[in-house]
């Protein structure tokens, strides 16, 4: 075994299809760890941590060793999740006969690269990770009642998330509200000792464009999710229904961007973000119709539909978002009060 950089480069841009178990075992540990949490994926929180370490910057309140630790850690508690809810739909039989998630990424359980134990020791070697740098940010706050409040928030989201609520059809409304406000604000909060409302509005948009690939997902596995009896929210509202709100989550993350920048928290540098708009109508328009009967000519990533354009839009608008940001942030220290004093 040697240590594949190449992949973990691979593994975090973009998710890994492989069969053979040999060529699974060849992997360094690391690679393994990014493929089987499918880490292309969990780099949203990543852009999370890095949007609230601009705004705490932009405050003057950025300390680089509680960013990397707090950001490693929950970029390391994503990955848990995953491999527990890997465990859990895989032992309630949900991820077997041909079921979607093992379809468009590497399943170790299904691919028997791995058994049940296995699985459990990579989650609880992965929490165990997670939960030293959740302690960090106790001590760091000096145990703040918030930084108790958004750990254990945390920590029940993590281990309640696949069941029971994503069967309750709220698993996706969790996902916005995490991946934006919660971890965004909270993370500012553990940079910078405030607890600021407007942090936690400026994480509403690329919170909802998180939310719109886990909704879109689920919407691309409507079919086998019902007859699964998995109860999330494209199943209790109805496909069609889901399609228009996430068309209408999409509006909202250039609206409530406006909004911020109206209001004076963003400068206009802000509005940069609609340089995504055209995956942004890319996908918006593609939920117009139901999903094809079977994939279009070309298409590489069948079964994923709606999931692959919402994700190509997450990925340009969360690009754009992180420039724009710091664009803002050079604003605000080179010309402090310009935008703000118009108003």
């Amino acid at each position: 075994m040697h240590i594949n950089f190449s992949m973990w480069r691979k593994a975090s841009w973009q998710l890994i299809k492989m069969e053979d178990k040999k060529e699974w075992d060849a992997l360094d540990v690391v690679s393994k760890w990014l493929i089987a949490t499918r880490s292309a994926v969990t780099l949203v929180t990543v852009y999370s941590c890095v949007i609230a370490g601009i705004l705490a910057a932009r405050d003057g309140k950025f300390d680089w060793l509680t960013f990397i630790i707090v950001t490693l850690g929950l970029f390391i508690a994503h990955g848990a999740n995953n491999i527990l809810n890997d465990y859990t739909d895989y032992n309630r039989g949900v991820d077997r006969n041909n079921y979607f998630r093992a379809e468009y990424g590497v399943h170790p359980l299904v691919q028997k690269f791995w058994d049940n134990t296995t699985s459990i020791r990579w989650f609880i070697a992965s929490g165990f990770l997670a939960a030293l740098a959740g302690v960090y940010a106790l001590f760091h706050t000096s145990f703040s009642a918030a930084t108790i409040g958004l750990f254990a928030f945390g920590a029940a989201a993590l281990l309640a998330y696949t069941y029971p609520f994503k069967y309750w059809g709220i698993g996706e409304f969790l996902i916005f509200l995490i991946w934006g406000p919660i971890l965004i604000g909270g993370v500012y909060f553990v940079l910078t000792g405030n607890l600021d409302w407007k942090v936690f509005f400026a994480g509403v948009p690329f919170g909802l464009s998180v939310g719109s690939i886990n909704v879109a997902k689920h919407i691309d596995k409507h079919d086998p999710d019902k007859e699964k009896g998995v109860g999330t929210f494209p199943v209790r509202v109805g496909e069609a229904n889901a399609r228009r709100v996430n068309q209408a989550a999409i509006v909202l993350i250039y609206l409530t961007t406006l909004s911020l920048v109206l209001d004076g928290y963003f400068t206009p540098a802000m509005l940069i973000v609609f340089l995504a708009s055209k995956e942004a109508l890319m996908a918006i328009a593609v939920m117009n119709k139901p999903k094809p009967a079977q994939a279009p000519e070309g298409w590489p990533a069948w079964p994923v539909w709606f999931s692959g354009f919402a994700f190509q839009h997450n990925r340009k608008f969360g690009g754009y978002l992180i420039l724009g940001l710091i664009v803002d942030l050079l604003i605000a220290r080179l010309l402090p009060g310009i935008w703000t004093g118009l108003f």
